[in-house]
């Protein structure tokens, strides 16, 4: 039960790190020092994409999975409505390649916000 119930909370975890990488810039808009977790957490989730690496969380969370007799994703909360959120059907390197460069466009325009924001007020 330990196990399943920490291989869950994995999945919450990867799903918050993942929204932290899209939405991070976000963050700083609001916070300027979440760029010092926001830039580390985009530059993984791009290498991820871009690369096409495995995540350790995967690895780690199977690892859980394997320790709780589990050898699928069936059944559950977190299974059911989480997983097809960050492994959604038919995900090809392609499409990842797609998600990353929309990633770094959308954060690019969003730090490009933050440093206009600053050299404005600077001058001012």
């Amino acid at each position: 039960m330990f196990y399943r119930l920490a291989a869950d909370a994995l999945v919450l975890f990867h799903l918050s790190f993942i929204l932290l990488v899209l939405f991070g810039g976000l963050l700083v808009l609001w916070r300027r020092r979440a760029v010092i977790v926001h830039l580390p957490a985009l530059a993984w989730g791009l290498a991820v994409e871009g690369l096409h690496l495995e995540c350790p969380l995967t690895q780690w969370e199977n690892r859980l999975r394997f320790a709780a007799g589990d050898h699928g994703y069936h059944g559950g909360f977190v299974e059911h409505y989480i997983w097809p959120l960050i492994y959604p059907a038919g995900l090809t390197p392609e499409i990842q390649l797609w998600l990353g460069s929309f990633v770094a466009l959308l954060n690019l325009g969003i730090y490009g916000y933050v440093l206009w924001r600053l050299a404005r007020r600077h001058h001012e």
